[in-house]
């Protein structure tokens, strides 16, 4: 679909002012749309960016969730900081990749989910959306878990009562929605700041050295050649660009009030992209520290440390810190209970926006809630904390096979002049998104091809 080409899929004009409705049915988010009102453009820049700021932060979430602490706990543990520049990279993709879905919903009115179903063929939409709410199980899934486990080592509670006070979180969020849009956002930034604390603490008891630090940014050739560590690389990246946060941050970016109109979605372009770039840049750090802090582990002769609660019970000793476990725990815990908020409010939006279909909000989330606390609890009672963890891993590599049914129309909506109009990209970034495109599929399929391996 490029800028040249026309389909009468796609509409004439878009809504240039917030009424409530699209073309394809109510705005996203309805109650939230346009509810946060953003300073004139001759007020200081300062005020305008915090006004902007805040669905950044609210997708970062997703990159920096329990699925990603077991791949760069795994990372670490095994090859030090060889892997920080696999982080890196896949940060950077993450920043091209968010920063588009903001611009296709502020410039086209519409979400991920919406653009879907108005511009691509009928066909294709029944399974898009399958596989979209396979990815919100998967993801919420790794959440349930995260939250659950959590809860254990902190409070000895079962991974089963756990799960199941996981259903708390979908009424946590009906509760601060109620109470307006920027609660919770405030929610969420508190909670990302519990987790860089945390780590800042054991990253100081770490004390990495610098020099190896450095080293570890740098790309090693040796990533390509060791099949283990190119399979842990290959996990890294599949676990930190996650397919809903794509159809979360098309969405969240339309509760701002800029004006609709051409000047009003450029500003608001900038300063969406501004509020990702920055957002994001904490969610490089915290990854990062999660590798760095699991590398003592691989100093110290630990190197198989894979599992989350394993290294809850090393990381005082390793790190000689009393209070290390209980930093890791609760961060952990805050990254959980982070994950499910954002993860409910990502389901509703692709529900609705694929299907027009409109639950009560406190119905959706808990179904979605109860849709991954099952399998959860099955397994626990099964096969205990082993099958768990195992069941971790399995959601990651569920949401690697989802990813390019996101990108992919993704990259195609923001790339057409015939929906984006002046605001459709470049031909450099449409080059640049594509080769991102590429590489995130061929790579997923290496990890699924080796997991299945074994």
């Amino acid at each position: 679909m490029s800028e040249q080409q026309s389909s009468p899929l796609l509409p004439d004009h878009l809504p240039d002012s917030p009424t409530g409705t699209t073309q394809t049915g109510p705005m996203s988010l309805s109650g939230v749309f346009a509810s946060v009102s953003v300073p004139r453009s001759d007020v200081h820049w300062i005020r305008r960016f915090l006004a902007y700021s805040g669905p950044g932060y609210m997708v970062s979430v997703g990159y920096m969730d329990p699925g990603n602490w077991a791949t760069d706990l795994q990372g670490g543990a095994q090859f030090g900081y060889t892997l920080l520049s696999v982080i890196v990279l896949s940060s950077l993709m993450a920043v091209v990749l968010q920063v588009l879905a903001a611009r296709l919903g502020i410039a086209s009115g519409l979400d991920l989910a919406q653009a879907c179903r108005a511009f691509l063929p009928r066909a294709l939409n029944l399974p898009l959306w399958a596989a979209c709410e396979l990815a919100i199980m998967a993801c919420d899934l790794a959440e349930v878990i995260g939250t659950a486990i959590a809860l254990q080592l902190l409070f000895g509670l079962p991974l089963i009562i756990g799960s199941i006070l996981s259903v708390l979180d979908a009424l946590l969020v009906l509760l601060l929605m109620n109470r307006g849009f920027r609660y919770l956002e405030a929610f969420i930034i508190a909670l990302l700041g519990t987790i860089a604390l945390c780590f800042v603490v054991q990253v100081i008891a770490a004390a990495p050295p610098a020099a190896a630090l450095l080293r570890g940014l740098a790309p090693s050739p040796q990533i390509i050649r060791d099949p283990a560590m190119l399979y842990v690389a290959i996990s890294i990246i599949g676990a930190t660009v996650m397919p809903h946060n794509l159809y979360l941050h098309s969405s969240i970016v339309q509760t701002r009030a800029y004006e609709r109109t051409s000047a009003g979605r450029r500003e608001a372009i900038r300063w969406a992209s501004w509020d990702s770039g920055v957002a994001l840049t904490l969610a490089f750090f915290v990854n990062a520290a999660i590798l760095v802090v699991a590398a003592a582990f691989h100093t110290t002769g630990h190197q198989q440390v894979a599992e989350i609660d394993e290294a809850y019970r090393l990381i005082s000793p390793v790190l000689g810190l009393g209070v290390a476990s209980t930093l890791f725990g609760l961060a952990l815990l805050a990254a959980g209970i982070n994950s499910t908020v954002t993860g409910t409010l990502a389901g509703q939006i692709i529900m609705e926006g694929f299907l027009s279909l409109r639950l009560p909000a406190w119905g959706r989330r808990l179904l979605t809630r109860g849709l991954a606390i099952i399998p959860v609890l099955i397994v626990a009672w099964l096969y205990g904390a082993q099958g768990v963890n195992r069941l971790l891993l399995a959601s990651q590599v569920i949401l690697s096979l989802q990813l390019p049914f996101a990108i992919i129309p993704l990259v195609l909506f923001v790339s057409s002049r015939k929906i984006m109009k002046e605001f459709a990209i470049s031909r450099p970034l449409a080059i640049l998104a594509w080769l991102i495109t590429a590489l995130v599929i061929v790579l997923n399929g290496r990890l699924l091809l080796d997991t299945l391996m074994g």
